[in-house]
Parts: C-alpha cells; structure tokens; sequence
C-alpha cells in the first residue's frame, strides 16, 4: 500500500493541534507538524500527541512550514503527502476522498474545493470579495483554472512533490503551487471539501498582499 503523510503546519495552534492530530491518525500513516516559532505550547502538545515535530527557530510562514514537511516526507519514503491545517477547519475523514484520485492513478495532485457542492460558512467579504477577486486573477493573470484558488487542503503524489518546490513563504504559497502544477502539466482534480471557519482573520488587505506577493513571484521567475 501507498504510504500517506499528513503535513500539518501550525503556529500557535495550542488550542487546535491535538484534536487534528487525533481525528487525522486513522486516515495516514505519518503525521508531520510543522512548528513555524510558535509562541505557545503547539510543538509539545504534537509531540505529546505523537506526530512527528519539526520546528522552524524563527517564524518562515506557511509556506515555507509546508516545504519543510514536503522534504521531510519525501526523504521517509512518503508516496503521497496531505496537506491539512492545524486550526480544525477541515475535516479529516474528507482524507479519504482526496487521495481517492491518487490511488486510482488518475491525477498527480488533488485541490480541495468549497465551492463545489460542500458546506463552508465562508465570511461576508470573503465569499464575495476576496475569492472571486483571487479566481480572477488566477486564472487571467495566472492562467489558473480552478474553482477555489485559495484552499489548503490538497494531496500530491510523490512525483508532484518531487517537481513543486514553494518558494513563496507567505500565502501567496496556493497560488504558486496551482501555477507550478499546471506549468509542469501535472493531472489535477478537484473535490468537493467541507470548511468550519471558526474564526474570520484575514482581511481585504490580506487579500490584496497575495496578489502583490504572486506578481513579484510572476516577474521574477
């Protein structure tokens, strides 16, 4: 059988990570958290929870958190990588349905997605703001064609990791990773994901830095 590794960044996630840990143990066989300088008691409560805790000493963000896991994943031996924030906004048992495709041999990377047919109780200027300005510019910037192009749940298989490298340590990470999949013509599926936001953080000028940070990426490449 495939060996699945869940890579799961996490800065101050004290009050979240145990419980996700819990919930993703049936569904994989390692769990890599990804301890980004946390200020709290994240690395050893995952510790404690039995994942495999790696620790960032000065704070790189997620997307750097989430190459960390990448290669460490890669180097033991990991034929397909999960991608799974620590916060509880996703659900675990919805694993199953993203390596479904990877299993089947029938795509290289899976992106989830909220907007095809699951519940999320997306924000006010989230749902109508912030995501249809992000699909815009993906997909006639980017050249994107997705139907949610900021989402972080998302599985590769062993070749996809191999080939995406984020260089981006901000957010602006999701994008890139959809860039650098379709550039490399990698297969790509979508499935339908169940989001709880518990909390409504990221505000309309966090939106805007994500699409500054993609144009540099863009420029610079």
């Amino acid at each position: 059988m495939p060996k699945i590794a869940c890579v799961i960044p996490a800065y101050n996630e004290a009050r979240n990570i145990v419980r996700v840990i819990t919930e993703v143990r049936p569904f994989v066989d390692d769990i890599i958290v990804v301890d980004d300088c946390s200020t709290d008691d994240t690395f050893a409560l995952a510790q404690t929870a039995g994942a495999q805790v790696l620790r960032h000493p000065i704070n790189r963000g997620q997307g750097a958190a989430l190459e960390t896991g990448n290669t460490y994943a890669l180097d033991h031996n990991a034929d397909i990588i999960i991608h799974f924030d620590g916060d509880g906004q996703f659900l675990a048992s919805e694993i199953h349905d993203m390596v479904a495709p990877l299993l089947s041999d029938s795509a290289d990377i899976v992106f989830g997605s909220r907007f095809l047919g699951k519940k999320a109780n997306l924000p006010f200027a989230k749902k109508y703001l912030i995501y249809p300005l992000a699909t815009v510019f993906t997909r006639y910037i980017l050249g994107i064609k997705l139907s949610d192009p900021q989402n972080g749940f998302r599985a590769l298989n062993r070749r996809a990791a191999e080939i995406i490298k984020i260089a981006n340590r901000g957010m602006a990470h999701a994008s890139e990773i959809q860039t650098k999949t379709f550039k490399n013509k990698l297969r790509v599926a979508e499935v339908p994901i169940t989001v709880i936001y518990h909390h409504f953080g990221q505000r309309l000028s966090g939106g805007f830095r994500i699409m500054r940070d993609l144009l540099i990426h863009k420029i610079i490449k």
